[in-house]
């Protein structure tokens, strides 16, 4: 009985022993996966941040490049000038109502323009070297719905941030008669300043007044009557047009296009 006791825990000592070594060599392979020292973390992600940088900053550049590349190829000069270019001459945005390349016999060649100051509204004419350096208007437009008329000025709203934009009539001048409440308008900013609107070409007006149709007027009979639209505006329509007829109006000429 003693002896096998004393057999017994020498095979549990002779067990235990070697379990022991084990854990206490430090030199003994480990049979688990090695983990990454998390100094080489940083170093990784600093190498990576170095080369995203480096290439960004090499696109960058190639655009850079590239737009300075056709700035310089497009870059407007005055044989570019045609109806409705936006210049900037003496600070002040110009439209170019008329223009014509003149060629003379002896001397150099010039475009003569007419053109129409945005701010003020006065209209000049000016006159260009042919290919001289002339600089373009940095003038956008952006969409807004006229909303009411508040006094002298004709209020336009933006329908997304709900901003209002101002203009008093004689910015408008004589479009003030095809606007109506509710019709989605152009207008054009120059440095943040609206300068300028542009009415749709083909509008909708009701007409309020005219004098009745003669029978026998049809849609292909002849001669006209002047009819006053919803906004006051009056303009000929044909005889067979009568009051409560929606018809469509040209807003550049003010004519008469059809029934709508």
């Amino acid at each position: 009985m003693v002896a096998g006791t004393a057999t017994l825990k020498l095979s549990l000592s002779a067990f235990s022993s070697p379990m022991s070594n084990f854990s206490a060599s430090s030199s003994f392979p480990s049979l688990l996966p090695m983990r990454t020292p998390s100094s080489s973390k940083p170093r990784f992600l600093s190498e990576s941040l170095r080369s995203l940088i480096s290439m960004l900053s090499l696109t960058t550049l190639r655009f850079s490049l590239t737009c300075a590349f056709l700035s310089g190829i497009y870059a407007l000069t005055s044989n570019d000038i045609k109806v409705g270019t936006n210049l900037e001459v003496d600070g002040a945005p110009w439209r170019v109502l008329e223009f014509l390349h003149v060629k003379p016999g002896k001397g150099a060649a010039f475009v003569r323009t007419k053109m129409k100051n945005y701010i003020t509204g006065n209209t000049v004419e000016k006159t260009f070297r042919a290919g001289s350096s002339i600089e373009q208007a940095d003038v956008f437009k952006e969409t807004k719905q006229f909303t009411y008329k508040d006094g002298a000025q004709f209020v336009f709203m933006d329908l997304n941030t709900y901003e209002e934009f101002r203009l008093g009539e004689k910015e408008i001048g004589d479009r003030t008669k095809w606007l109506k409440e509710g019709m989605d308008c152009n207008l054009l900013l120059w440095n943040g300043k609206v300068i300028d609107v542009e009415l749709p070409i083909t509008i909708k007006l009701a007409v309020v007044d005219v004098d009745p149709g003669l029978k026998g007027d049809t849609a292909q009979g002849g001669g006209t009557k002047p009819a006053t639209l919803d906004t006051g505006a009056v303009v000929n329509v044909p005889l067979f047009v009568n009051v409560g007829d929606e018809i469509l109006v040209d807003s550049r000429t003010g004519q008469y296009m059809s029934r709508a």
